[in-house]
């Protein structure tokens, strides 16, 4: 490369948009369907999709990683238009409509500081729950907010015992990798 090529932003800017170019390609595809499984709409993921990479385009420079940058990018954009949809979070939208988890989560132990961490936790672990089959997402329910034992969830399924937690095992261990993806580890 010449000294006149490097100082030249014309030659900066199209090498900037080809780099955007080949990561549209190669990364297009996967980031809408992960940008589904969080939404659940076709439109939003393409509109996710869409700001992630305009955000990408107008923060090139600083960005060293751009695969991981996208994909918390759409995160934290899925994130953003379920709180301005919906202000109290449920997973009625799933494919198990039946399954609907409480709002009532507030603590009036917590400072205020840290209930709002605590609701933002509990909202990725919802958001995250949208990755489940509607199967393990009414087991989970089940589970953890009827407190149900594993018998109890048998007979109310019609699975065997075994069954619900063979299911239930592999349900929260894609909880654990999904919110793992989105940067929680508690």
């Amino acid at each position: 490369m010449s000294i006149v090529e490097a100082s030249d932003p014309s030659h900066e800017e199209k090498t900037q948009a080809d780099g955007l170019e080949a990561l549209f390609e190669s990364l297009e595809s996967p980031l809408l369907a992960y940008a589904y499984r969080l939404t659940q709409s076709i439109e939003t993921s393409q509109d996710i999709v869409q700001e992630s990479f305009m955000k990408l385009h107008r923060h090139f420079k600083h960005v060293k990683t751009p695969k991981p940058w996208l994909y918390r990018t759409i995160h934290n954009l899925a994130v953003n238009q379920h709180r301005k949809a919906n202000r109290t979070f449920s997973i009625e939208q799933t494919k198990a409509p039946d399954i609907i988890i409480s709002a009532a989560t507030k603590d009036p132990e917590l400072p205020p500081d840290e209930s709002i961490v605590h609701q933002e936790a509990l909202g990725l672990v919802r958001l995250s729950l949208k990755a489940l089959d509607a199967r393990s997402q009414k087991l989970v329910y089940l589970k953890f907010e009827k407190d149900m034992s594993y018998r109890e969830i048998a007979k109310e399924t019609g699975l065997s015992v075994s069954n619900v937690g063979y299911v239930l095992h592999h349900a929260i261990k894609s909880l654990a990798l999904e919110l793992k993806k989105i940067g929680v580890s508690e």
